[in-house]
């Protein structure tokens, strides 16, 4: 039942391989834990809520984070929906679980001085964007995901020809195979050129199936992404992660505290709930917050007194 369910959430509901891996595995952890390590005896027609408590406290007695546990409960409670509605499952024993609270963390990010410290501050030109490939591609990389606010995977898997530097924008297929646009300014435009022209001669072809590649031509990899980034990063930010998502959180409070609408941000990110967004209204009221007692004289005379 748990390889029909994958199945069915790889090629019916077009999840990502990540999630049905995740998915997966959570699942043969319960189905481990429910059956006395004997996963081939497991008939999940026969889970109860109790079954499935049982499996929660045994989860926060060996200190695994409410986040997990969530998300492991969230598993067994999308296979039993699945099985109600297409092998006749009565009710669905998950339903009825109280799951543990997850802390609020907001999202970090980068400030705008210290991205202009990463990228410079004069806008890319053809004259001071790097020569050699590999750098250009990496300066590219993190100009890119500053800008756009799109996701590592999103990037990996941008095609060359979904990138349009004549109208300014591209075409990103996010998760669940939801296409989007988002528009770009001339700097990253300018940007892209130099690094086609630059891609060209290296790889020996004027196109390639992806935009970002390696110096052979072959796409990029999560490690490089994730590596290129870091050494941009590092030495020149506060942030207490250095990752290609912190800059997509960098991106989303820039918008935000420069104007943009919350749900502008919204289409730009890609997210399906509004309330995804509305985190990042907590950082720039922090922020706001932050400035007022720094800068107001009479909040500071109140902290004096």
């Amino acid at each position: 039942m748990i390889d029909a369910f994958l199945t069915y959430m790889r090629c019916e509901l077009n999840r990502s391989a990540h999630t049905v891996l995740s998915y997966g595995t959570d699942l043969r952890q319960f189905a481990d834990f429910i059956s006395g390590g004997k996963p081939e005896r497991f008939d999940p027609a026969s889970v109860t809520t109790a079954d499935i408590r049982s499996w929660v406290l045994s989860l926060a007695d060996a200190k695994v984070s409410p986040r997990s546990i969530r998300r492991k409960v969230s598993a067994l409670s999308s296979m039993f929906a699945y099985m109600m509605r297409h092998h006749d499952l009565r009710e669905n024993p998950a339903t009825d679980i109280t799951l543990p609270k997850t802390p609020k963390k907001l999202p970090v990010f980068v400030r705008p001085q210290e991205m202009e410290e990463i990228l410079g501050t004069e806008p890319a030109t053809e004259q001071n964007l790097p020569q050699a490939f590999v750098p250009l591609r990496n300066h590219l990389i993190v100009l890119m995901l500053y800008s756009t606010g799109m996701r590592r995977a999103e990037l990996i898997g941008l095609k060359d020809i979904d990138v349009d530097t004549r109208r300014g924008e591209l075409k990103v297929l996010g998760k669940r195979n939801k296409e989007r646009l988002i528009p770009f300014g001339k700097e990253l435009a300018t940007a892209i050129e130099v690094y086609r022209r630059s891609r060209t001669r290296t790889v020996g072809t004027p196109s390639t199936l992806t935009l970002f590649v390696m110096p052979d031509g072959t796409p990029l990899k999560p490690h490089t992404v994730v590596r290129v980034v870091k050494q941009a990063l590092t030495g020149h930010t506060l942030a207490s992660r250095l990752s290609p998502h912190v800059l997509r959180h960098s991106f989303a409070t820039d918008m935000l505290n420069n104007g943009a609408d919350l749900p502008g941000v919204q289409q730009l990110l890609g997210h399906s709930s509004l309330e995804t967004t509305q985190v990042y209204t907590h950082i720039t009221y922090r922020e706001l917050k932050q400035n007022y007692q720094l800068a107001h004289p009479r909040a500071q005379k109140n902290q004096g007194g």
